[in-house]
């Protein structure tokens, strides 16, 4: 297997994408009575990458399990993002190996974004022959074709660059109640740090016709909920001539009357005043923004290529504040960037303290292959990034707890979503900020809408009572 110098490969690639409408699957028996397992690492993309794996599956008979020792097929859809990602997969691959001694029959399949790159997949190659069958994040429509022809020899059918964009792909979502639709595809903001834009390829826009199709089907068959996915929603339809933009998409799909509408992820640099014009417009466009910071420093941001400094960034968080008064922001930072000073960390510190984000993802940095940052010269210490990030997490910690606290003994509106894990006697599921609440309620407000009174605020979850 030969693959392109993806870097090369993007710089010359200058072909439109095509829309390719796919014929809908017939239902067959390959699989009949076989059983998959399907684990999935990493972000809401690769979440709903699965519900497509599962529904290839099921539609060439296969039936889901949950235990892998039961399983005929194991599917890891795998991320890149960071390095204990790939020590999560090759770690669990041992335990797929000593099955496979067991039963020579079990197919193991890797895809997902570490299937993109040219170093784990000739590692796999060379160190797990044990694997049976991997491809790419741009080709998972081919799974039932790569099943069909599977012939116990190692397959490794991974496309380095991007395709087209495919309709009429076929999902076996997770749930009844809520759902994600893609409106797009791979990434062009070539942050640093970032993997992505090599791993899922160019930016790639749907048409927002087949996206609105696909979110007016969704109502028609009970959904109260859909959330628009993207590497970076808010650049959707700058890679189309004449397509509309994300704030006029965002308009149109909460016209559709769906109840609840929320999108992932924003980057700060393409959110419009006509963005915020559109969400404080509309009701029924949840009050729940995630607006990465990644760094409170300019010159670090700089070194990310963030496109935007510290203040840009501080003055967009305060529009949104005061146009949408009751919405909920939360974010993602990386502490230990190279180079990052204990300056430059104090003063994400301080852009936390302004913000008062109702909650953060933090990650201490990790270098990935191919990035530009994995060239740059790492002088802080694991022991400094560690002590960096505990007091980042203490600071972000208290904000979220204050933030919950302001909720006590409120009337809340929860979209019921499921049995509660801590407690089968309770249901769970979300206010329109994006607050887990577990409620004690009989288990048939599963799938609705329901007051619920805050009886207890944690620092990550809240209880409540249904009124």
């Amino acid at each position: 297997m030969n693959l392109p110098n993806q870097n090369e490969e993007r710089k010359r690639t200058k072909n439109p994408v095509e829309v390719v409408y796919l014929k809908q699957e017939e239902k067959t028996d390959e699989l009949k009575n076989k059983k998959y397992y399907l684990k999935t690492y990493g972000c809401q993309m690769n979440v709903h990458d699965s519900e497509e794996l599962a529904a290839h599956l099921e539609n060439m008979g296969a039936i889901k399990t949950d235990i892998l020792e039961e399983a005929d097929i194991a599917i890891l859809n795998t991320c890149a993002v960071r390095e204990n990602a790939h020590d999560k997969v090759f770690g669990y691959l041992g335990r797929c190996k000593h099955l496979k001694e067991i039963n020579k029959d079990l197919i193991i399949c890797i895809c997902g974004c570490m299937a993109q790159e040219e170093g784990v997949v000739n590692e796999i190659k060379s160190r797990h022959p044990y694997v049976d069958i991997v491809f790419g994040t741009h080709n998972i429509h081919e799974l039932p074709k790569l099943i069909k022809e599977y012939n116990k020899k190692q397959e490794i059918e991974v496309y380095s660059i991007e395709g087209n964009v495919y309709e009429n792909i076929p999902y076996k979502r997770d749930s009844k109640v809520s759902a994600w639709v893609n409106i797009m595809y791979g990434c062009d903001k070539f942050c640093t740090y970032c993997i992505v834009p090599y791993t899922r390829g160019k930016q790639r826009s749907r048409k927002s016709s087949d996206i609105i199709k696909e979110i007016n089907d969704l109502v028609n068959n009970g959904y109260l909920e859909v959330t628009l996915l993207g590497q970076n929603v808010n650049a959707y339809g700058k890679d189309i001539e004449n397509e509309m933009s994300f704030a006029e998409l965002l308009e149109n799909v909460a016209k559709t009357g769906i109840k609840r509408l929320r999108f992932v992820t924003s980057h700060p640099w393409d959110f419009t005043d006509e963005m915020i014009n559109v969400i404080a417009k509309y009701d029924n466009i949840m009050p729940y923004i995630h607006l990465p910071l990644q760094s409170g420093s300019s010159r670090i941001l700089k070194l990310m290529g963030r496109r935007y400094t510290k203040e840009e960034y501080l003055k967009l968080f305060n529009k949104i504040k005061e146009a949408v008064p009751n919405v909920s922001i939360t974010t993602d930072i990386i502490v230990g960037f190279p180079q990052e000073s204990e300056e430059d960390f104090l003063e994400t510190l301080d852009v936390v303290k302004k913000c008062e984000y109702d909650s953060a993802f933090t990650f201490i940095y990790s270098p990935r292959e191919g990035t530009p940052a994995a060239k740059m010269q790492d002088n802080i210490s694991l022991l400094e990034k560690e002590e960096r990030l505990q007091r980042l997490n203490e600071l972000v910690n208290s904000f979220s707890n204050k933030n919950n606290q302001k909720y006590l003994n409120k009337i809340v509106k929860v979209l019921v979503t499921e049995v509660s894990q801590k407690d089968n006697n309770k249901v769970c599921g979300y206010t329109e900020n994006m607050k887990l609440v577990n409620v004690l309620a009989p288990h048939d407000t599963i799938g609705k809408i329901i007051d619920v009174k805050i009886t207890d605020a944690k620092s990550f979850s809240l209880d409540g009572e249904i009124i």
